[in-house]
């Protein structure tokens, strides 16, 4: 496997739903590939931070804002 290859295959490797010879082949680029090393430590890191947060309110000010703007871009014409 590739670095091309690693990236294709990165959800479904994170997410555990790669056959085991993927998995093996993907683990053995990771032992020599620093940078997809990178990606993977990352990409997994940012998912638990995300998955174990509680999403924070929106400011009223900014929500009626986003509000009205999607209401305009959902607008359509008659």
């Amino acid at each position: 496997m590739n670095c091309k290859g690693v990236l294709n295959e990165l959800s479904e490797y994170l997410d555990g739903n790669l056959e085991p010879a993927l998995i093996e082949e993907l683990r053995r680029h990771l032992e020599c590939c620093d940078d997809c090393r990178v990606v993977v430590d990352t990409t997994r890191k940012t998912i638990e931070i995300y998955c174990n947060t509680e999403p924070m309110p929106l400011p009223q000010g900014i929500r009626e804002r986003l509000e009205r703007t999607l209401a305009k871009k959902l607008k359509r014409p008659s």
